[in-house]
């Protein structure tokens, strides 16, 4: 029977190391780099796509075509990766994208665009949610809260740049580069990931809610379309609509339903009548109503009403991206420093409500400094919401549902975006054609209001009285767009007052900044979830001597930190060279001798031809500082029960065993014991 002592030193003997963990590290955040980027860098490219392809009234389905696809499909990746492998779903989900992104930029009309990006989105999906599980695969306990807070930070940068790369290949080369640039890189990612990335031998048997994922597809697109067409298309008393309505709703209770029944449901129904999720997902809903619909639109006020070019447009909306960092970063700072959470999102959400509020009176008149600090405003309002909602839920929930929890979320925040960008699209549209028609008697025979949404410099052609009327037209309709916006932040606003703070374990104090940012879709695992959470905290412990110090204290061992170091590292892999084990440590056979040598005394270790066996005593030793290191980080789960969990359990033990002996304390070898006796 395989012990968690020896599947642990197994998987990390198999880890790959140095130069091959770089390599590995770096074509992954590539490729986490280009699915992250591709939910913003539309965004200022949006005007001259529809400029050249038309179907204005079809602009926002650009946007939320990816949202809808990626959000949907992470769950299914994450666990097909599990029962299939991951290096193959994730060369497949990469190998996917790059084929939708070459359509997109392919792309003849609207239609073929928006049905792209759905594909692009798909792979897309995979791209997240895959590399953050094979960062586990690849990376020792303890380091993955290091490497995984890398990947947090490509979503920081993502959102940052992504707005100004958009603008800059539209302005530099075309809008169809926004899409071509994924080629090379994902090229090369694809490249490294087939050579460098070891296939994985563990399977974990998944019975996936196909069903489920499908009807989520349904009542997702169902609502979308009813609020994009609701008022444009079709009077939203119509029957079209009435239909798409009620055929949501059905779909809805369906869903319910099946989720009831399924083995893994992908949305657990307890967790939809636990208030604190019940509520952190409708706020999470609002904020990401709040931001992918800004995120859309404000491009297109910049471009069109105050005539600056697609790059500078994505600099104008700096203040508001960093904004949204500063706040994210800081809130996730103080929560974990003081262990209160429920003032953020008390302080946040008014503050979407106001920012969005003076967004609607902006106009041709603006200065640069109105809208910077109101871009910011927003921004920071956003960061102080988004972290802490994630944070809130897993405090609250039961360690079986951790992982849906933090996924629930996050999910809720991707379709609220969705919901977002289609209905300010739909009050976008509607109010623009309203606005022009109310223009008729100054307007020229024929004239076009998407031609000038692509190319603002057409208004030149035309007396100061018509360009005057059509800019004024446009922000007019951009300005409803965000005062339909307020009353939604404003009952996330209210819906904060309810929402119960509970005393912070020390589990819901090492925030994952990647699920702060706003655009990442959060697909793990209890098990995934919580393994991120200990690792990240066990960068936290003293430094390596005091803590092998402390632990052979609390054992009753008088060895000193070194001796511990190789007795673990010893008991783990049952016999091993003398030679080889210095190589693990970096140190030379004579350096690391000393500290055998009181092994060997004591008799926990027998040494025969240049080769070190654990003896039976000495495998009881290890026992119990494998225990102590245990006993520490159940500290950390205060209020799940290991007892009452046996995956809980288990990767207590595995994490246990993991972080003793392991490489990176070797260094503990250099220095010999007080009164050591050296011998050749």
């Amino acid at each position: 029977m395989t012990t968690a002592k020896d599947a642990a030193a197994r998987d990390e003997r198999t880890m790959p190391k140095g130069r091959d963990l770089y390599v590995i590290l770096g074509a992954l955040m590539l490729a986490m780099l280009l699915a992250a980027l591709d939910q913003t860098i539309v965004s200022t490219a949006l005007p001259t796509i529809v400029s050249d392809l038309g179907g204005l009234n079809h602009l926002s389905w650009v946007v939320t075509a990816y949202l809808l696809a990626s959000t949907a499909s992470t769950p299914l990746w994450g666990k097909l990766g599990d029962q299939y492998g991951r290096k193959r779903l994730f060369q497949t989900s990469i190998v996917v994208f790059l084929i939708g992104s070459a359509l997109c930029g392919l792309s003849q009309d609207m239609f073929e665009l928006i049905v792209f990006r759905a594909l692009q989105g798909l792979g897309g999906g995979g791209l997240m949610v895959l590399v953050v599980a094979i960062v586990g695969d690849v990376v020792p306990p303890r380091e993955r809260g290091r490497y995984q807070g890398l990947f947090g930070a490509v979503f920081g940068v993502s959102s940052v740049c992504g707005p100004l790369l958009g603008g800059w290949f539209v302005d530099n080369l075309s809008w169809r580069w926004v899409f071509y640039i994924n080629l090379p890189i994902g090229v090369l990612a694809l490249i490294v990931i087939a050579a460098v990335l070891p296939a994985t031998r563990d399977r974990e048997r998944h019975r996936i809610d196909y069903l489920g994922t499908l009807l989520i597809v349904g009542w997702a697109v169902g609502l979308v379309l009813m609020t994009t067409w609701g008022g444009t298309q079709y009077a939203w008393s119509s029957a079209p609509i009435i239909g798409l309505a009620a055929g949501s709703v059905l779909l809805i209770a369906v869903w319910l339903l099946v989720e009831r029944r399924a083995a893994e449901p992908v949305m657990p129904p307890a967790l939809l009548v636990n208030r604190v999720f019940a509520l952190g997902a409708a706020i999470s809903f609002a904020v990401g109503f709040a931001m992918f619909g800004a995120l859309t639109f404000l491009p297109i006020f910049l471009q069109i009403v105050h005539g600056v070019s697609p790059t500078l447009s994505g600099v104008y909306l700096l203040p508001m991206m960093l904004g949204m960092l500063a706040s994210s970063i800081g809130s996730g700072q103080l929560i974990t420093h003081f262990g209160r959470y429920k003032i953020f999102p008390v302080l946040g959400t008014p503050m979407i409500a106001l920012a969005l509020y003076l967004l609607s009176g902006l106009d041709e008149t603006s200065s640069t400094l109105e809208m910077s600090l109101r871009f910011a405003l927003l921004g920071f309002g956003l960061g102080l919401v988004m972290q802490v909602l994630v944070i809130a839920v897993q405090n609250a929930v039961s360690y079986e549902d951790l992982g849906s929890a933090t996924s629930g979320v996050t999910f809720f925040r991707q379709i609220g975006g969705s919901f977002g960008v289609a209905v300010f699209g739909s009050i976008f549209s509607n109010q623009l054609a309203s606005h022009i028609e109310g223009l008729a008697r100054v307007l020229p025979p024929g004239f076009d209001p998407a031609a000038v949404q692509g190319n603002p410099k057409l208004l030149d052609r035309f007396p100061a009285e018509v360009k005057n009327s059509v800019l004024h037209a446009y922000a007019q309709s951009i300005d409803s767009v965000f005062l339909w916006a307020v009353p939604v932040a404003a009952v996330a606003f209210v819906l904060t007052w309810f929402l119960r703070e509970v005393p912070l374990r020390a589990s819901s104090q090492t925030p994952d900044y990647g699920e702060g940012f706003g655009a990442a879709p959060t697909v793990r695992s209890s098990r995934h979830e919580m393994e991120r959470v200990l690792s990240e905290l066990m960068r936290r412990d003293p430094k390596a001597r005091e803590l092998y110090d402390r632990l052979a204290r609390l054992c009753g061992v008088a060895l000193p930190a070194g001796s511990v170091w190789a007795l673990c590292r010893i008991a783990k892999d049952g016999t091993v060279a003398g030679r080889d084990l210095a190589d693990r440590a970096g140190v030379t056979v004579g350096e690391g001798r000393p500290y055998v040598d009181r092994l060997v005394t004591a008799g926990y270790v027998k040494r025969r031809d240049g080769t070190l066996a654990i003896t039976a005593s000495g495998r009881g030793v290890a026992e119990r500082l494998f225990a102590a290191r245990r006993e520490g980080l159940c500290r950390h789960v205060d209020g799940w029960e290991p007892e009452e969990h046996p995956e809980l359990a288990d990767v207590l033990t595995r994490l246990a065993e993991a972080s003793l002996g392991d490489d990176e304390d070797g260094g503990l070898l250099r220095t010999e014991p007080a009164g050591a006796t050296r011998r050749a």
